[in-house]
This record gives structure tokens, sequence and C-alpha cells, in this order.
């Protein structure tokens, strides 16, 4: 479902991008092929400094189909952007990105809260993230660090504590099942 970002994608995802339903949402816009491998080359090296956090999303035969990052990465909190092409669009795979990513990030780096801006015009994403049990709307935006544009996003959050509660509980309801099915 996730990789490391390599520079091999950049063709595919390029063109996934260009879409006018996806293009308007993503944070580094890339005009060209030569542009969107460069911009790229700039995530991977990036990571290399723990500034930021970023995954190729891939669909059932390991196509590339969009990527999620956390940017921002300051005093153990990041800001997460996810793109998924339009052709992947209702799937479920961003719900599934998310809950992986958020799997990785939580259980193997030190990060505890990771912020999600979506812009106001955006219903589909701000619905999206509605559907998470572990996701809950932010409000106190002063306290934040990065307030550029605020007026323009609803922000939301998901902490560590919440989200591996969540899966916990997940697990839990599934080894239930799985044992009250044995036992039938």
């Amino acid at each position: 479902m996730l990789k490391q970002r390599d520079l091999a994608e950049c063709g595919a995802l390029f063109e996934l991008i260009r879409h006018p339903e996806v293009f308007p949402y993503v944070r580094q816009k890339a005009y060209t092929p030569e542009e969107f491998l460069f911009l790229t080359k700039q995530v991977i090296e990036q990571e290399t400094q723990q500034q930021l956090i970023s995954r190729t999303i891939l669909d059932e035969w390991s196509q590339p189909i969009g990527t999620i990052t956390l940017y921002d990465i300051e005093d153990q909190t990041g800001y997460l952007g996810t793109w998924i092409g339009k052709p992947y669009f209702g799937k479920g795979y961003n719900q599934k990105a998310k809950t992986a990513f958020f799997t990785e990030v939580f259980t193997q780096t030190d990060i505890h809260t990771i912020f999600m801006r979506i812009r106001k015009e955006n219903i589909r994403s701000q619905k999206a993230a509605l559907k998470s049990p572990y996701v809950q709307p932010f409000e106190d935006i002063e306290s934040l660090h990065y307030q550029k544009h605020i007026d323009q996003f609803n922000l939301y959050m998901v902490t560590k504590e919440r989200f591996l509660l969540h899966q916990q509980t997940i697990e839990s309801f599934v080894q239930t099942n799985e044992q009250e099915l044995r036992e039938a």
C-alpha cells in the first residue's frame, strides 16, 4: 500500500497530479515532468534530513496512485498532505493509506500529533477526514506555529494516543469475532 518515494515513479505520478480535480489541492505543484522530478528529488533529500516523511501510495498491483507526506515536522508534530489520482477516487485508497501511514509514523517515530489542513472548498477531503473516528477538529489555531492562510482551511488533528487506541479497539474486536466463529 505504501512505499518509500523514488524517482522511477515520477512519470506515472505526474500524469495523475495534472488532473484538474487533483492539481489545485496538491501542496507541491509541478507544471512539467522535469519540475515534478526535481520536486521529488527535494522530497527524498528532505526525508534524509528528517524534515518530512513521504510515501508513495500504491494500488493492489503496486502501481503508484498518489502520495502521502508529513510536512513541517517540528516539536513532535507535522502537517499531512495527501493526494490520490482521479481514477482512484472513492475506492478506499485514501483511508487505507492514512491508516498505514499513521501506523508507521506513530509506531516508528516520536511524532505525537498530525495536523490536517483541508481547504474549506475541498468538500471531498472534509468528508473523508470526518469518516475516521480518530480525527477530530482542532480549534486552538492561535497556539500553532504554522498559521499561514489558516482562514482558508479547516484544521483537524490526529493524536498518537487516539489513533493507537482506535487501532487496538479494532484488533480486539476482530480477535473476539474470530474466536466466536471458531467456537461456533
